[in-house]
């Protein structure tokens, strides 16, 4: 089981190393991690390049969330895995694909903030907690007006899949992707305060 856990963390960190924003930095030349808010996530394309590369940027991010759920899932179920150790491995995994996306190695551990990549492991995971996290992102941004507010919806949604589904490992998992969340956004959270945080009504102006 060892091996198999390593073996996971591995995968889904690589695979959340493989970001939409470079992509769109090859189309665009444009460095999202020097511009705008300095994310490398779709919120700051959207800022910086318009909606067509913030929604190239959270298709890729987005897929590789459900890839890495999808191809653990298909190799576990063959195997013979328990349905609380397979649980545990695809929480494993999502975690592990978000860590990657937000701290790949080729930028120096400092990638985006795994808003677009969660919503894909949640969807894979199970599609009823994916569109209820969803609903429920769209819903409270556009309430706020702010992003981040939403997001952390997404983060609560996970918490409440691993409450939902069989162990007490899953729960760990997503108690800790939600701190690291809150930590990763500490610096919107500081613009909330200051009143410098870009606006999503703002944002959907730009072309």
């Amino acid at each position: 089981m060892t091996i198999w856990i390593i073996g996971i963390i591995v995968f889904g960190y690589l695979v959340g190393c493989l970001h939409g924003s470079t992509v769109a930095q090859w189309f665009s030349g444009v460095n999202l991690k020097e511009s705008g808010v300095k994310n490398a996530g779709a919120s700051n394309a959207t800022i910086v390049l318009g909606k067509r590369f913030g929604a190239l940027v959270a298709i890729i991010d987005i897929g590789k969330g459900i890839f890495a759920i999808l191809a653990v899932r298909f190799i576990a179920e063959r195997v013979g895995f328990s349905v609380e150790s397979l649980t545990a491995l695809l929480f494993l995994v999502g975690v592990a694909v978000v860590f990657g996306h937000n701290f790949p190695f080729h930028m120096k551990f400092n990638g985006g903030k795994g808003t677009a990549t969660i919503i894909g492991v949640l969807f894979a995971l199970d599609w009823r907690f994916g569109l209820a996290g969803l609903v429920l992102f769209i819903i409270v941004a556009l309430l706020t007006d702010i992003l981040v507010y939403g997001v952390l919806m997404l983060y609560g949604t996970f918490l409440a899949a691993a409450i939902w589904m069989v162990g007490v490992w899953p729960i760990v998992i997503a108690v800790l992707l939600f701190v690291m969340a809150i930590w990763k956004h500490s610096e919107n959270i500081q613009r909330i305060r200051n009143g410098t945080e870009p606006r999503i009504r703002a944002v959907f102006k730009k072309k």
